[in-house]
């Protein structure tokens, strides 16, 4: 952590242009950064862009299970899990059906 010599106030970092600065939002002076930011000894680098997969494109990734397609009756289908609702409630399961592609929910 690094604070201001002026004020005192902790330094945040901030892009302009091309190069990263410390930046004091109470009094607004850039600083320099003479080395690489660490968190918990770990450096901090540039973020890496996150890749969203479409709609089927990763479907082959996916584990499978035994379970019947509401739709086809079918008894294979992909499954998920995804947080759908605040993070003090069970996450949610879906699947999708590997003859006839139906997706469908199971709440936690």
């Amino acid at each position: 952590m690094k604070f201001c010599p002026k004020d005192g106030s902790l330094l945040v970092p901030k892009k302009k242009g091309k190069t990263t600065v410390l930046h004091c939002n109470k009094c607004g002076k850039d600083y320099e950064m003479k080395e690489k930011l660490k968190i918990g000894g770990a450096v901090v680098e540039e973020s890496k862009k996150i890749v969203v997969i479409g709609k089927d494109e990763a479907e082959s990734e996916l584990p499978t299970t035994e379970t019947i397609c509401p739709k086809c009756q079918f008894n294979e289908a992909y499954w998920w899990v995804q947080q759908t609702r605040s993070g003090d409630e069970p996450p949610t399961m879906f699947f999708k059906c590997k003859r006839c592609k139906y997706s469908w929910r199971v709440y936690g």
